[in-house]
């Protein structure tokens, strides 16, 4: 999933010292938990308390904005040496196999430099120290920042910010919404029991939009089966695009819920535990239902509006998975993906104005609606999510060689030129990708075309936003087998369809990739294609060099260890092998020490394949 342009890479040059060891998968853990908000007064409307500050620092002078509210903390931008500590106690409930430190920051700094950190914001809780930034990361308004703190769960410490100025030239560190959140404490599996559930889940939604397409509001129930010899006592579903709200205000709102009984909304507002009536054993189904409401928010994002364009992308409520390691509760990932999810059924009801066009995963049928309106029905089988666009939309159409259905949709000021352009990129790419990995299972394939992306671009299955860019688009396309035919877990494996997306993206576009490897040149030791989330989003200046960039040349050169045959014959039978399953580092490694005689350790080690 290409979410950030090579260019804008690197926008966020912070370190994080200790991060390593919490770049675990965020799960939930045997004990009780009870699921908490911790911070107290995160959003500083009710004055300092029980934070300790610096006179002046909590304020809702007019020099500086909030996030939200009126009130914020504002640390140095004195132009001087200087010191400011923000700080309060904090106490994580035990038993919590997930906590999630999140806080909205912005940096403004009168320093010219685009490579030295004159001065620094730390973030420590207790004597470990988080993340830190500098006036190398300011921006014209707020960035939400989020850390895994999973490991302080039962512990009571400190949580400090502290800003440090040199002699010369201001940088103000302005926080605001500060927010620690901790949940987990459900039903473990059992010693050994890898099995990921729910399992086959099948989702039915029916939703009425507003004139514009930007609201949303319906009804969405998910029946699932306990695939695991463990009991199932709850679920929990993930409501991603709460991110983009401020918790507990969220764009997305779930109410009436029935099947089982919520809990409070926890992991930031992205994640909601439903305990269910009785416990499923394995094989025995379940069913919860809800009302749901969707606000997209401006911007042009993969969930946001660009004038008369709506872009939904992660609105719909989607089960979170329990595995090997338990439930998997990690947090949103701005910098790539968080997504982990098994493949699923879909049968989505929109009505909306005629005059918007409503493109969307799977295969659509519009009938007429009540006067003015329309019903798009999308049904789409074995995908692992589900997206759709609302807007008055240019659409040019066409067929692929082997028979795929490929609509462009552009927003006003594309061209008909480059949409057509676009429209044979795709009808190209979705055959090559197809004939390397197994022909394309979705029916047909939609993608919208916006310039106005601050990313690279974005899929989901049968439906990718993206630039007018015949890379980027063939990449997207790419990940309709590398995500969502063969799956993985997006936060804690990104390189599993990253690096597979981007390899296959120079096959399809004739690149052959040579000598790319001899580039490579690790920042640290930590530095690992193989790395998480949690670690690029702490190292963010270096995720698409080395999960896009190293990845793909792992590759490559893996291809010129086995032999093209080899490597073309392990790609194929991989993708089959694992088609609408879930990859993981150690089968892929498996399966290309199956397919070669030459002893791959050494491979491994040296390009830093870990798993």
């Amino acid at each position: 999933m290409r979410r950030l342009l090579h260019a804008l890479t690197g926008a966020a040059l912070f370190a994080a010292a200790g991060l390593t060891a919490l770049a675990t998968p965020n799960v939930a853990s045997a004990a009780d938990c009870t699921a908490a908000q911790v911070v107290a007064n995160g959003g500083f409307e009710s004055g300092s308390s029980p934070w300790t500050a610096p006179s002046g620092a909590i304020t809702s002078d007019t020099g500086q904005s909030a996030h939200s509210g009126g009130s914020y903390a504002w640390l140095d931008g004195y132009g001087s040496t200087h010191t400011d500590t923000l700080s309060q106690s904090v106490t994580l409930p035990a038993g919590c196999g997930t906590a999630t430190l999140g806080f909205w920051l912005h940096v403004d700094t009168a320093e010219t430099t685009t490579s030295t950190a004159y001065d620094k914001l730390t973030v420590k809780l207790g004597s470990t120290t988080l993340a830190t930034y500098s006036n190398l990361d300011a921006r014209d308004g707020y960035v939400h920042k989020t850390v895994d703190v999973s490991a302080f769960a039962g512990q009571t410490a400190t949580l400090a910010f502290t800003g440090t100025e040199d002699s010369s030239l201001q940088t103000s560190f302005v926080l605001d919404d500060v927010t620690l959140d901790a949940s987990g404490g459900t039903t473990p599996p059992q010693p050994g029991d890898p099995t990921r559930t729910p399992a086959a889940p099948g989702y039915t939604v029916n939703l009425t939009s507003d004139a514009s397409g930007g609201s949303w509001t319906g009804h969405e129930s998910v029946t699932f089966t306990n695939a695991s010899p463990t009991a199932l006592n709850e679920v929990y579903l993930r409501l991603w695009d709460n991110w983009h709200g401020s918790c507990p205000s969220t764009p997305i709102t779930v109410t009436n819920v029935t099947g089982g009984t919520p809990a409070p909304l926890s992991v930031n507002c992205t994640a909601l535990k439903i305990t269910l009536p009785a416990p499923l054993a394995q094989g025995q189904s379940g069913t919860v239902g809800f009302d749901l409401g969707i606000t997209v928010p401006s911007g042009a994002d993969r969930f946001g509006r660009d004038g008369a364009f709506n872009f939904l992308g992660n609105a719909l409520p989607v089960l979170a998975i329990r595995d090997a390691a338990g439930w998997h509760l990690d947090p949103y990932t701005n910098n790539g993906e968080s997504f982990y999810s098994v493949a699923a059924d879909f049968t989505v009801t929109l009505d909306h104005p005629t005059s918007l066009l409503v493109p969307a995963t799977g295969t659509s049928v519009d009938t007429p609606g009540t006067a003015g309106r329309t019903v798009t029905k999308a049904t789409a089988s074995k995908v692992r999510d589900f997206a759709w666009g609302a807007g008055p939309f240019t659409v040019v159409s066409g067929t692929s060689q082997a028979g795929v259905k490929v609509n462009v949709y552009s927003v006003a000021g594309i061209s008909a030129a480059d949409a057509k352009s676009m429209l044979s990129t795709a009808t190209s790419a979705v055959d090559a990708h197809a004939q390397r990995f197994g022909a394309y299972p979705y029916g047909e394939l939609d993608a919208v075309i916006d310039n106005n992306f601050w990313f690279g671009g974005m899929e989901y299955p049968g439906f990718v936003l993206d630039l007018v860019s015949t890379t980027a688009l063939t990449h997207e396309i790419g990940h309709q087998w590398w995500y969502g035919i063969v799956g993985d877990d997006e936060y804690n494996g990104p390189w599993l369809d990253e690096a597979f997306t981007d390899y296959a993206t120079d096959l399809a576009l004739g690149k052959t990739g040579n000598g790319c490897w001899n580039s490579v040149s690790w920042a640290s030791s930590a530095e690992k294609i193989t790395n998480s989330m949690a670690y690029w989003d702490a190292n963010s200046s270096r995720y698409s060099t080395v999960v896009y960039g190293y990845g793909k040349c792992a590759l490559h050169d893996l291809r010129r260890t086995i032999g093209d045959t080899a490597m073309t014959t392990l790609l194929r039978s991989y993708a089959q092998a694992h088609w609408y399953g879930v990859s993981t580092t150690a089968e892929f490694k498996a399966a290309a020490q199956a397919a070669t005689t030459v002893d791959l350790t050494s491979f491994w080690s040296q390009h830093r394949i870990e798993g």
